[in-house]
């Protein structure tokens, strides 16, 4: 992270550029964990994310900004993705409405709601034994 001078409203494009750019990254690591190509050990949760923002916060606040903004836009496309529990999934049920014209059944709305709060907790026990194995070894 470089420092750079410019007026504010240059900055706008170079924010977006670069919001652009850790959305690509973060989406293209995303799809290498889910196809295999990359190890589900890059996982990490919350005791990873708190050293990393400690050692963000020593580098000094540009640092540390930086790292919560990462971090904010990780947490942006994991809400988004299309699991029933989240957003995404949220967003993915009023696709289906508009493809199908009427809603789905309170049925298939629930057991999706039960198969997304599994996913979800399988994922964060996941990070949360990444953490633990980084720790220990």
């Amino acid at each position: 992270m470089g420092s750079q001078r410019g007026g504010q409203l240059a900055a706008i494009p170079r924010a977006i550029g670069e919001t652009w750019k850790q959305t690509r990254d973060t989406l293209g690591m995303l799809g290498r964990m889910v196809s295999g190509q990359a190890s589900l050990k890059n996982l990490s949760g919350v005791i990873t994310i708190a050293q990393a923002a400690n050692s963000s916060a020593q580098l000094g606040p540009a640092w540390f900004l930086n790292f919560l903004a990462i971090i904010s836009l990780s947490l942006a496309i994991l809400n988004l993705l299309p699991i029933p529990i989240l957003d995404g999934g949220g967003l993915l049920y009023y696709l289906i409405e508009l493809i199908k014209g009427s809603p789905l059944s309170e049925r298939v709305q629930v057991t999706g709601q039960y198969v997304g709060l599994v996913l979800l907790m399988a994922l964060m026990s996941l990070a949360l034994y990444n953490d633990i194995l980084r720790n220990v070894s």
